[in-house]
């Protein structure tokens, strides 16, 4: 425990999470004007146009628990890109400072050092997981109540997306801590991780898209080897007609989290840090 609030303390003395909380704030605005020109649309309830393999699909985003969690985890985009890059950081600042090997001699326990940043950088996940569901939560209910729909506040389906957007913070913290310690160099890891995030994501949209229309709807169903995709696929607040349960994709992203948190603490006891 004294490892971990070592760990807290680090963090909570740099600028760098309030940083990233600052570049955070405009994203979040801008998705949520996108998010609530979106639910206007669908609150329309107007399917023409849309071709007929899709109506299923979008019927599903028009229920109003689909509107409501889509609104109160709004962000998650940017967001857990943000947070795995504070996972990122929570490794490769102590090469960057130089302050490593002074970590390793007071608590020469690696694994132990090693399992303190994995929970610090899920510590600090949920941090903005809570932030931004507490800005989502007013300003998505304000949002539905513009197109005559409930808070949907009630809805269990809803409070689930919610609690799965926290598990997908949590999660990424950690795929950033596991990446940091794979790759030493701060701007490295760094732009390696925005690169693989933001490029995988368009990337594996965009393969899926030419792969569906070519071979058949099931091949959407792959969106689950790709982590961004997959915490998506989390917070839907409805089963979509076409796509994997929201359950699948949390087991897979538990398992890449996992699989992160193993390679980082074998590697970090193994490596030699001097």
């Amino acid at each position: 425990m004294k490892l971990v609030r070592s760990e807290l303390l680090k963090i909570r003395t740099t600028n760098t999470w309030w940083i990233f909380a600052l570049i955070m704030l405009p994203l979040w605005a801008l998705t949520l004007g996108i998010n609530w020109l979106q639910t206007d649309a669908l609150a329309a309830g107007n399917t023409e146009g849309v071709p007929p393999e899709q109506i299923d699909q979008v019927r599903a985003l028009m229920d109003q628990d689909a509107l409501a969690a889509n609104l109160y985890t709004n962000g998650q985009l940017f967001g857990l890109l943000i947070v795995m890059l504070l996972g990122v950081v929570v490794v490769t600042s102590e090469f960057f400072h130089q302050t490593v090997t002074t970590t390793f001699l007071t608590a020469p326990h690696r694994t132990a050092v090693m399992a303190a940043k994995l929970v610090a950088a899920a510590a600090l996940g949920l941090v903005f997981w809570l932030l931004f569901t507490l800005l989502n939560i007013p300003a998505g209910a304000a949002i539905l109540g513009s197109v005559d729909v409930g808070p949907q506040l009630g809805s269990g389906a809803v409070w689930r997306a919610i609690a799965l957007n926290g598990l997908a913070y949590l999660l990424w913290a950690i795929l950033g801590v596991g990446l940091g310690v794979l790759i030493r160099s701060q701007i490295g890891a760094t732009v390696t991780g925005i690169l693989l995030y933001l490029g995988g994501t368009i990337g594996a949209i965009t393969v899926l898209s030419l792969l569906a229309n070519r071979f058949g709807e099931w091949i959407n169903k792959l969106q689950l080897l790709v982590p961004s995709l997959a915490s998506s696929l989390m917070v839907s607040g409805v089963e979509i007609p076409g796509n994997p349960p929201r359950w699948a994709g949390a087991a897979v992203l538990i398992g890449y989290a996992a699989v992160a948190g193993a390679i980082g603490v074998l590697t970090i006891r193994r490596r030699d840090i001097s």
